[in-house]
């Protein structure tokens, strides 16, 4: 039985944390000083890992994408990598990453079956990056995009937070450089995941992103797969390249949202903006595979068919995007 919510929708993407910690400290994500570190015994094991895995792909999934914190500082991150490309009807293998560490582990992951990357990257000025990652080297990140295309992987998309005051009067040269490079960059709108005091300060409408970028370049819509995430995208007329912006605060995607999440702790979320939870860890640890199919098949129906956020108002428990998976 496939994994299908309450509102018909088909659930074929899985979002897995193998780590809460980070390299890095993005101001939109997690707090200067980090967040608490979990005890060992409260991470999942990867072979957990790699049997919420199988256990996904036997009812549906087909996109898998890794992420954390920082999924590439966890050690024998790759070898899981591989064992879990393997597995049959996993049809997309695809990994978010800070890009610290990219340069050094860009063929590994490639060999491994990783098959595209989204790197975090929210701007093109070294000290504007240092400031909101709080201590990141940028040009260590741009060499890691290079490494990434050298290994034979496809140029990774890059996953923008725009911040109004910040650094959205980058908007354009982002768009400037996918145009160029031909890859992706997509923009997403700042979401007050923590409920930080003032947000909406920071706050920029996709809406506002898109016509910034249209009043400079020409864009045709692009399709997206049934696989494809959250994006609402275009593409230059002049470049392979494109664009996409996520707009989960002014304009919800909800009604195609096709995702579920399952945190480094094993917790499984089915709304990033959900308080609901299904603590996985038990049923792994104590339980049989046929108690964790029919956990997540019954906890998949409690899937609301929208969330409630909107510029104005969050009505979520706070949290870091770290902690939940980014």
């Amino acid at each position: 039985m496939k994994l299908m919510d309450a509102h018909g929708r088909a659930i074929s993407y899985l979002r897995l944390s193998v780590t809460d910690r980070c390299n890095l400290r993005c101001s939109y994500c997690m707090p200067e000083e980090g967040i608490p570190k979990a005890v060992h015994a409260e991470i999942l094991r990867f072979e957990e890992l790699e049997q919420i895995t199988e256990i996904a792909v036997s009812l549906g999934i087909e996109k898998v994408r890794i992420t954390g914190g920082e999924p590439l500082i966890r050690r024998g991150l790759v070898p899981f990598l591989a064992r879990i490309s393997t597995i049959p009807g996993l049809n997309f293998l695809v990994l978010t990453t800070n890009g610290v560490r990219l340069a050094e582990l860009a063929t590994e992951l490639r060999d491994a079956g990783v098959e595209r990357l989204n790197v975090s990257l929210d701007s093109l000025r070294t000290e504007t990056f240092r400031a909101i990652t709080r201590g990141g080297d940028l040009a260590t990140v741009l060499r890691g995009l290079d490494a990434a295309v050298q290994a034979g992987l496809p140029h990774p998309k890059l996953n923008m937070v725009v911040m109004k005051g910040i650094n959205d009067d980058e908007i354009v040269a982002f768009a400037e450089m996918a145009r160029e490079r031909g890859c992706t960059v997509r923009f997403i709108e700042y979401m007050p995941a923590g409920r930080v005091e003032g947000w909406q300060d920071h706050f920029l409408p996709g809406e506002e992103i898109y016509h910034r970028i249209a009043s400079r370049f020409e864009l045709v819509p692009a399709g997206d797969g049934r696989t494809a995430g959250p994006a609402k995208s275009y593409r230059f007329s002049d470049s392979p390249g494109g664009i996409g912006i996520i707009s989960a605060v002014s304009g919800h995607f909800c009604a195609g949202c096709n995702r579920i999440r399952v945190t480094a702790r094993g917790i499984a979320r089915s709304c990033l903006f959900a308080d609901d939870a299904l603590d996985l860890k038990p049923l792994l640890r104590q339980g049989s595979r046929e108690d964790v199919v029919a956990a997540l098949q019954r906890f998949v129906l409690t899937k609301p068919g929208h969330h409630g956020m909107t510029p104005d108002e969050a009505h979520h428990t706070p949290f870091t995007m770290a902690g939940i998976g980014g």
